[in-house]
């Protein structure tokens, strides 16, 4: 199972605290697990609830990460030791302020070990590429309540819209794979967690965050091809392949050149690997 080729609509997060949700979590619909040792959990509770991962059974049947505490905390060396022996893909890092930030976490994983680090500082968004560029990066997370926090700015009238192309940005200059963008807190409020979502898409997010199982329908609709887009990439796609030799043509009174093509492809590849059994 390849991370990388999979859909990464929905990352649900369950408390580590909480293995009789892991199953659930799973079962949800979920593109990825987030098994989080980190906001999730009480400080008089984290050194239990790491310590008792190895002994719990971990959903095997999608992608499953750990969040992790972050470098700045007395739990991260230990964090890291434990999610090392776990049968994951890979772990989010918070608080991912520097490139020396990711090396420390990735000096304490097996090499297939994915990281995915969490843009939610000044700092963090200050040094976003090299972050970005740093080794076993799969991709980004925009954490918005706590760039909120740590500079005083609101997550409204498009304040964060900078930050959001930026962390788009820098992935696609690092060539890692499309962000994820931050939670919604509203979990039963679905008009709400759609605009979210798709505001999230518009800056180029593939997925998002979600805090409760009843976001994840929203999530994946949100973040999968209209069929629209899907009618009109397979219908882009069939009139390139019967003018092999036209570079570009008009298709349905547009134009069609070779970025619209690489467009069509993509849609059409992402509609087929969601609907992947």
């Amino acid at each position: 199972m390849d991370p990388l080729t999979l859909p990464a609509r929905s990352w649900l997060f369950v408390p580590a605290t909480r293995p009789d949700r892991f199953a659930k979590a799973a079962a949800s619909g979920a593109d990825r697990i987030i098994i989080d040792l980190e906001d999730a959990v009480g400080i008089e509770t984290k050194d239990t609830a790491r310590d008792s991962l190895p002994q719990t059974t971990l959903p095997d049947s999608v992608p499953v990460y750990v969040r992790i505490n972050a470098a700045t905390t007395p739990w991260f060396e230990r964090d890291l030791a434990v999610a090392a022996t776990l049968p994951i893909t890979g772990i989010l890092l918070p608080k991912a302020d520097s490139p020396n930030d990711v090396a420390r976490a990735v000096r304490r994983l097996p090499d297939s070990f994915l990281v995915v680090p969490i843009i939610e500082t000044a700092a963090g968004a200050w040094n976003v590429l090299t972050v970005a560029q740093s080794p076993n990066v799969e991709r980004l997370v925009f954490g918005a309540l706590d760039f909120q926090l740590d500079t005083g700015m609101y997550d409204e009238g498009g304040t964060f819209d900078f930050i959001r192309s930026r962390v788009a940005v820098a992935s696609r200059v690092a060539k890692i794979a499309a962000p994820v963008d931050s939670v919604c807190l509203s979990i039963n409020d679905e008009s709400q967690i759609a605009a979210d979502a798709a505001r999230g898409r518009r800056f180029g997010c593939c997925g998002k965050l979600c805090i409760h199982p009843n976001q994840v329908r929203v999530a994946n609709a949100t973040f999968r091809p209209t069929d629209d887009e899907i009618e009109w990439a397979k219908a882009v796609l069939a009139e390139r392949a019967s003018r092999p030799t036209d570079a570009v043509f008009s298709h349905r009174g547009a134009l069609v050149d070779r970025p619209v093509i690489e467009r069509a492809n993509q849609i059409v590849t992402l509609a087929s690997a969601i609907n992947r059994p």
